[in-house]
């Protein structure tokens, strides 16, 4: 572990203004960005997908709860496992009280493709109150590139070709198998428009934990601490 320097008030000072300063540089780019992801185009769901839920079959305009915006995290839970993956939950129990997203009419739902009767024993064991969606049996996980399967679809990951990500040297989001994400979507009447996704590292930007442990002098320390379900933790 490596201390910080010890320094005069004085000299404490005139580093952390020098450090404001590029602090603000990023609120303001993060807040430009935020701007130009609101102005982005959005494209019609014409697929009718099915959903199941713990109340029964769900359609995409259902997991709206009857609100006008909808975030889904593509949540890697493969039907032939028997819980969550870790790094999912992580950015899940990121997500706090919905109250606060209901508020502003927004719904925040997790969806995979494990069967329901894992699922809700599985949320309900990490205590998370948003719904939580099979897509069994549907094309969503494929269509939304979230499961790589050559045999159902191209894979894609992140907007690029399985070539692209080899060449890029980020093979492992080319392989078969489940990958994390998030979705928005937008409803204007009953006909529901999908406006934005983001894959791999874009999705870090929510996890409100790597936030607060990059104010501290040891950070993350990805290096040392093993990422775990959070009921896991000696």
């Amino acid at each position: 572990m490596s201390l910080p320097r010890v320094v005069s008030t004085a000299e404490w000072v005139a580093e952390r203004k020098q450090l404001q300063a590029a602090e603000e540089e990023a609120v303001r780019t993060l807040e430009q960005i935020a701007s130009r992801r609101r102005e982005m185009p959005a494209v019609k769901i014409e697929k009718d997908y099915i959903f199941e839920g713990p109340a029964g079959k769900a359609s995409l305009l259902d997991i709206f709860e009857g609100r006008t915006q909808l975030i889904v995290q593509h949540f890697m839970f493969d039907p032939s496992w028997d819980e969550g993956c870790p790094v999912c939950s992580y950015k899940a129990d990121n997500v706090g009280d919905p109250a606060h997203l209901h508020a502003h009419n927004t719904t925040y739902a997790a969806v995979s493709r494990a069967p329901i009767s894992k699922i809700e024993p599985f949320r309900q064991r990490m205590g998370w109150t948003f719904p939580w969606y099979s897509s069994q049996g549907s094309d969503f996980n494929y269509d939304f590139h979230v499961t790589h399967d050559e045999s159902v679809a191209p894979i894609e990951y992140n907007f690029r070709t399985a070539q692209e990500l080899v060449d890029m040297g980020q093979a492992w989001a080319a392989r078969p198998g489940e990958q994390g994400a998030i979705s928005v979507f937008l409803r204007d009447g009953d006909a529901v428009l999908h406006t934005w996704s983001g894959y791999g590292q874009v999705t870090n930007l929510l996890c409100g934990t790597d936030m607060l442990l990059d104010l501290t002098p040891l950070g993350r320390q990805d290096e040392t601490v093993e990422l775990r379900h959070h009921d896991k933790y000696a």
